[in-house]
């Protein structure tokens, strides 16, 4: 005999259960809005669509992009937060919606962490540490003793304060013992122009803002900020295999649907999207932005996703950077 514990909790289960059968047999049941929180034409939007576009053979539904910009991507991570959470609306995000928004900001209005189901990672935009031509440094072990040589004498440029390309570069000088000059620019194109210009002396930006430059021979590359080389340029050692096992840095991405979605609609969503990404057709695509693939499962996203926070949670508190 059941005792009143017991009664309630299978109550409580039994009304449970027929919005999760449903949402595990009949999902999806309407067309799946996909926000990004960008404007439409940027890397972002490019990978979300060609995406959602492969997911729709899968999931039998329309895969509509949803373009929700403003305030560093917070306005659109918001409203899919606060969505209802039966799958139909879940959101591209990236390093900054739901990692250094979490930082930097004193109310974006939703917690990276809580209020959302990772889904998927995808990969990232690599970071590339580049030099200005006639720098002497030709690889990460002789900047490192460049800029020891000269203590805050040279400087480094950055897409602005608090951005990955700063928070990359701080992790790499905290690692490696550096001291440099920072100097903040609006947008990676004046600061790639300020270093074919010699103006600049180094930078930690992403791959597909110094790609074509460095291709070029217009800067040099001398080390990539990840587990494994840019498949873009395949003779540019990593960090690692140049001595700096600690100081991986990426603008990495991935998919999140809000909070409490069922687990059959993870699965599902999760499953059509890891194998929308590993498409020749989609993977070739994507690669050919700049960005890399490196897909993972809901469970080791989340992991991921924590390991990442609390690196940066370290960098920000170490120089000083306050909310706004």
């Amino acid at each position: 005999m059941l005792n009143r514990r017991q009664t309630l909790a299978f109550a409580g289960a039994s009304l449970a259960f027929p919005f999760v059968a449903r949402a595990q047999s009949g999902f999806p049941s309407k067309t799946i809005t996909c926000v990004v929180a960008y404007p439409a034409g940027g890397p972002t939007d490019v990978i979300a669509r060609l995406v959602g576009a492969a997911m729709e053979d899968d999931l039998k539904q329309k895969v509509i992009i949803e373009n929700r910009a403003g305030a560093s991507g917070s306005i659109g991570t918001r409203a899919v937060a606060q969505a209802e959470p039966d799958g139909h609306t879940i959101t591209f995000g990236n390093n900054q919606t739901h990692g250094n928004n979490m930082l930097l900001m004193k109310t974006p209005g939703y917690d990276a962490m809580a209020d959302f189901a990772p889904l998927a990672g995808a990969g990232a935009f690599q970071h590339a540490l580049v030099v200005k031509n006639d720098s002497p440094a030709k690889s990460l072990q002789e900047f490192i003793a460049l800029a020891k040589s000269k203590p805050g004498a040279l400087n480094y440029g950055s897409t602005g304060n608090g951005s990955g390309s700063h928070l990359s570069m701080e992790l790499l000088m905290r690692r490696a013992g550096l001291q440099m000059q920072h100097i903040p620019y609006q947008g990676a194109a004046p600061l790639v122009q300020d270093i074919i210009g010699g103006r600049i002396d180094v930078s930690l930006g992403t791959l597909p803002s110094v790609l074509k430059q460095i291709e070029a021979g217009q800067m040099r590359g001398i080390g990539v900020a990840s587990t494994k080389r840019a498949p873009q340029l395949p003779n540019m050692p990593t960090f690692r295999e140049q001595g700096i096992s600690n100081a991986d840095a990426e603008s990495w991405a991935g998919f999140f649907a809000p909070a409490k979605t069922p687990a059959p609609v993870i699965d599902r969503l999760s499953g059509a999207i890891i194998k929308a990404l590993r498409s020749d057709e989609v993977s070739k695509k994507i690669q050919a932005l700049g960005f890399a693939l490196d897909i993972r499962p809901p469970g080791e996203f989340r992991a991921y996703l924590k390991q990442e926070m609390d690196i940066w949670t370290d960098v920000v508190k170490a120089i000083g950077l306050e909310k706004a």
